[in-house]
């Protein structure tokens, strides 16, 4: 599965930061394929490329704020989670989306 995201949380440090390194491990131990943008207190990083979405199956934004850039998805299936859910039981989270779109 091609994954794309966006983690982001309240104080754009800890969490933030922690929820992608979360989700990129879960991905590659499930062999999938993730780029993760982080939208915290230094701004964007790692910014999803226009490649990237076209070619992802689905987008996780993992946030607890409103994040910027959301029309770049349209037409892609988005999963919206709170950056708690990314932290703490990822696999699940992505067992769960590979599960619904089966892929």
């Amino acid at each position: 599965m091609n994954i794309v995201g966006i983690a982001a949380c309240t104080s754009g440090i800890a969490h933030t930061y922690i929820a992608k390194e979360k989700l990129i491990k879960a991905a590659q131990a499930l062999n999938h394929t993730i780029h993760i943008e982080t939208q915290g207190t230094i701004g964007t990083e790692n910014e999803l490329s226009a490649k990237d979405i076209a070619a992802a199956d689905v987008v996780i934004i993992a946030a607890d704020i409103k994040i910027g850039g959301r029309e770049r998805f349209q037409g892609k299936k988005v999963v919206e989670i709170p950056t708690h859910i990314a932290i703490k039981s990822p696999k699940a989270l992505l067992n769960k989306i590979q599960a619904e779109l089966g892929i």
